[in-house]
């Protein structure tokens, strides 16, 4: 019986991208793929099948010309790279084999073949949803675990403001703050995406003044900032951080499809009040995720953490998906559902 042949539909980068990303900066294609690697090729790899892809804000970077940075630009011509959920069909790697379920780095498309298999976790926990791995048993899980308890070292009664408090991190941190005995307080671009059980939440489109926002909700000071957005917000929670306050930085959504980053007027404020801010990588500190499964698994079973995704159904609707990341469209983790097999 000869191998067999399949469609792989892509969704490929046309070019790199400035400014604010549209859909036509990305194109949907279909080419054939043997579903079998090349038992010739000497190179170690896993031909998967995917089942889930992951939207994640910091892939807006990568759609740019990058250069020292800690990932590498897309590659123009080639399909989007991201984190997903996928079936092994084939495998020349030893930790692999067919029928294994995994979560990692792959492509936008039906089949891939990963040949980097450092950043593929196989998936042990297969009695909650698959999709999980694409956010809260995944990347944004760990990021929002390792940023809260590791870089920001929390403790009991202390004040915490969440950015970006509805997207795949926000929401995780401010939920393992609540349950830590934190108070905590989010902000997002509507009411209707404050669900996640803070103290308080609010609408920053609807504040006038973020720095009379903070100091309504934050009357002696945020102990602890997770940063999720940069610029205007960033410099209002300057001013309001208290003494030895904790500054996470995770990312920066507000600047990223901006031609000319915006300045920070209110630095010095680190300096007087003390503050330590951090930047950190989630991918240093994957040595930590089977610590995180332990404390993680049993919060989803018994209920105690409240996840929402955002799924849209098939591989031609990924790059709107992706787009919607950047105006707010989303409401939790934004996934694409590749096949509904």
């Amino acid at each position: 019986m000869g191998e067999v042949e399949v469609c792989n539909k892509q969704v490929i980068l046309k070019n790199y991208v400035s400014g604010f990303p549209k859909e036509s900066d990305m194109e949907v294609k279909t080419t054939s793929l043997k579903l079998k690697l090349s038992e010739g090729d000497s190179s170690v790899a896993i031909l998967v099948k995917n089942l889930y892809l992951s939207c994640d804000p910091y892939m807006r970077s990568r759609m740019s010309k990058l250069e020292g940075q800690y990932v590498d630009s897309f590659t123009p011509g080639s399909p989007i790279v991201g984190y997903g959920v996928a079936e092994v069909l084939d495998s020349s790697h030893p930790n692999f084999k067919k029928g294994d379920l995994v979560w990692g780095i792959t492509t936008w498309e039906d089949y891939s073949i990963i040949t980097a298999t450092e950043v593929l976790f196989k998936i042990q926990h297969t009695d909650v949803p698959l999709s999980y791995y694409t956010g809260i048993l995944g990347m944004p899980g760990m990021t929002a675990y390792v940023g809260f308890f590791e870089v920001c070292s929390p403790k009991k009664g202390e004040r915490v403001f969440v950015s970006a408090a509805s997207g795949a991190v926000g929401q995780l941190v401010g939920q393992f703050a609540k349950l830590f005995g934190c108070y905590v307080v989010g902000s997002a671009g509507s009411k209707e995406k404050n669900k996640f059980g803070f103290d308080e939440a609010f609408n920053y489109k609807e504040e006038a003044d973020l720095n009379v926002a903070l100091k309504r909700y934050f009357p002696d000071g945020i102990d602890i900032y997770f940063e999720n957005v940069g610029g205007k917000m960033l410099d209002a929670v300057l001013l309001n951080m208290s003494l030895n306050g904790r500054i996470a930085a995770c990312g920066m959504i507000s600047q990223y499809n901006l031609e000319q980053q915006e300045g920070v007027q209110n630095l010095f404020c680190i300096v007087r009040k003390g503050i330590r801010m951090e930047g950190f990588l989630v991918f240093h500190h994957y040595h930590l995720y089977p610590k995180f499964l332990e404390m993680i698994i049993p919060q989803i079973k018994e209920g105690k953490i409240t996840y929402v995704e955002d799924i849209a159904e098939g591989l031609e609707n990924a790059p709107s998906s992706l787009i919607g990341l950047f105006s707010g469209l989303n409401i939790g983790k934004q996934v694409v559902s590749v096949t509904r097999g």
